[in-house]
């Protein structure tokens, strides 16, 4: 809740005349709590589930040969019921989990500093924060992600997610409850370590999910302005992963290939891509 009653009370405050964003920020924001606006993150986590993988969801039942040749696992093919069940599953824990650790870890996000006031960050600093956040993620990711491939992490816990060995998009968020909360931390150190306004917060969970449906998305469109990214691992990346299963020892990062390559966990990808690409 903005310290404000009135536009001419924030921009007197200010020293300045508000942005066009901060005046539409101030008309939104002034009257709620911050809770509630924290509590938009869940609402923006459902919505973005359920209507991301839909472009996917028809592309895969209008399959044709255009269409087949960006397919990564063309051979799979995956009905609509499947795709349903997919998403009703990932409902259950998305109540059983995903909405009960958004709601409850807001005393967390009150400690480290995430601000609702006014004035909006510029768009240098969200941008600067937005990378330090997915570099800090895609590191600590890497690393409980590779901790959950140990024999009794994969077979009590990271096993569900990896049911499906050519993965849609709706596979994105399924995971056993207990895997939505220990990678669900790593989204969270970055802010932890460079925290901001709650507009970056929503913004980098919004991207990151964004990001988490197009890697299992099961397509390589070399039109994704994702590809154009360095060191960015993408669809074809971790459909390996997948496709290797509950033995896999590659490919753990979530976004980039660094950590794969300077811990040497990729090297059974690089080998298949060598031999396939000759």
């Amino acid at each position: 809740m903005l310290p404000y009653q009135t536009l001419q009370e924030a921009e007197f405050s200010l020293g300045r005349n508000l942005t066009f964003a901060e005046t539409l920020w101030f008309k939104y924001s002034a009257s709620k709590s911050d809770y509630f606006l924290y509590c938009h993150n869940t609402i923006f986590l459902f919505v973005f589930y359920t209507i991301l993988p839909l472009p996917f969801v028809f592309i895969e039942l209008l399959r044709s040969k255009n269409i087949d040749r960006f397919k990564i696992q063309p051979k799979i093919k995956n009905s609509f019921s499947d795709m349903m069940d997919c998403y009703k599953k990932v409902l259950v824990t998305f109540v059983c989990a995903v909405g009960p650790l958004q709601i409850f870890s807001f005393p967390v996000i009150q400690m480290i500093g995430i601000r609702t006031s006014l004035p909006l960050p510029s768009g240098w600093e969200i941008f600067w924060q937005l990378l330090a956040y997915v570099l800090l993620e895609d590191y600590s990711n890497y690393w409980l992600h590779r901790l959950l491939h140990n024999k009794w992490g994969y077979e009590n816990i990271h096993r569900v997610h990896h049911e499906y060995t050519a993965p849609i998009g709706f596979a994105a968020p399924y995971a056993h409850w207990a895997e939505i909360i220990v990678l669900g931390l790593a989204s969270f150190i970055g802010p932890v370590i460079v925290p901001g306004h709650m507009v970056t917060f929503w913004l980098w969970m919004i991207l990151r999910q964004m990001e988490a449906i197009e890697t299992h998305s099961g397509y390589d469109f070399p039109w994704s302005p994702l590809n154009f990214i360095p060191f960015y691992g993408g669809a074809v990346y971790h459909d390996y992963h997948h496709f290797v299963g509950g033995k896999s020892q590659s490919n753990f990062a979530s976004v980039f290939t660094y950590c794969d390559t300077i811990y040497g966990t990729n090297k059974g990808y690089r080998y298949q891509k060598e031999v396939f690409g000759k």
